[in-house]
């Protein structure tokens, strides 16, 4: 048997745009795509998805996830990575109900007075979240708040490969390769799955990211590091992405 992306969708509770962009990072591939390219998966590929779903149910990021299922990475050491983390974040969480009691002590029962830096423990430093709430919603103070909860170890390597993405982009761009070569998409389907990492944009948003890189200043100075002129290269290959891959 085999369903379409829409069934599996419904059987799933999957969206098709998750689905989409499953087979996209090479997470889960369809059984074959037919004509109109409707993507279509038969019982492996539905037992694959089963397992991607209690991997996150359990926690696991998909860059853990697809290292467990290619066996590049043992499912017990992941969960045991994933459990150091959640401990971390617990120790956070406990420091932070601290502070909360004892400002409600203080408040309340006319307690010892904290010390002002007091007043913070437990709080992560982030002090860019308001302006990217004005500037940018709710899904970027979110992404902020997903990229705080990450181990050191984690977050250097995630923005290493953005770096690495960013480096083979701008050596496409210097060898005059156009944004719609399949070469460069391919280098933008892995753009678009690091920033998966933070946030799923569909097409507008991931348009609207290209034009931001543009935009706004501080994005152009760190991404031309990699070369002059590569983020308004890079936004143009991710207009041509999104309209080819994304809804």
């Amino acid at each position: 048997m085999r369903w379409s992306t829409a069934e599996v969708a419904r059987m799933s509770r999957v969206s098709s745009r998750t689905l989409r962009h499953y087979d996209h990072v090479g997470l889960l591939r369809p059984a074959r795509t037919g004509n109109g390219g409707i993507r279509y998966y038969e019982r492996p590929q539905l037992r694959r998805l089963q397992h991607i779903l209690v991997l996150r149910e359990l926690g696991l990021g998909l860059d853990d996830i697809g290292s467990v299922l290619s066996g590049r990475t043992d499912e017990l050491a992941a969960l045991r990575r994933h459990h150091a983390r959640l401990l971390d974040e617990a120790d956070r969480l406990r420091t932070l109900a601290a502070t909360v009691a004892r400002t409600i002590r203080e408040s309340e029962d006319g307690g010892p007075e904290m010390a002002a830096e007091e007043l913070f423990r437990g709080f992560r430093e982030d002090p860019h979240a308001e302006e990217a709430r004005e500037r940018y919603g709710e899904d970027a103070v979110r992404a902020q708040q997903r990229v705080a909860g990450w181990s050191d170890d984690r977050a250097r390597g995630v923005f290493a490969d953005g770096e690495a993405i960013n480096r083979e982009i701008a050596a496409a761009m210097a060898a005059g390769s156009p944004v719609d070569d399949p070469a460069v998409q391919e280098a933008v389907a892995r753009h678009y799955a690091w920033i998966c990492h933070f946030w799923t944009p569909d097409r507008e948003a991931y348009t609207g990211l290209g034009r931001l890189y543009v935009d706004d200043e501080r994005f152009t100075a760190t991404i031309d590091r990699a070369g002059a002129g590569l983020s308004a290269y890079l936004r143009d290959a991710m207009a041509v992405y999104a309209e080819a891959n994304l809804s």
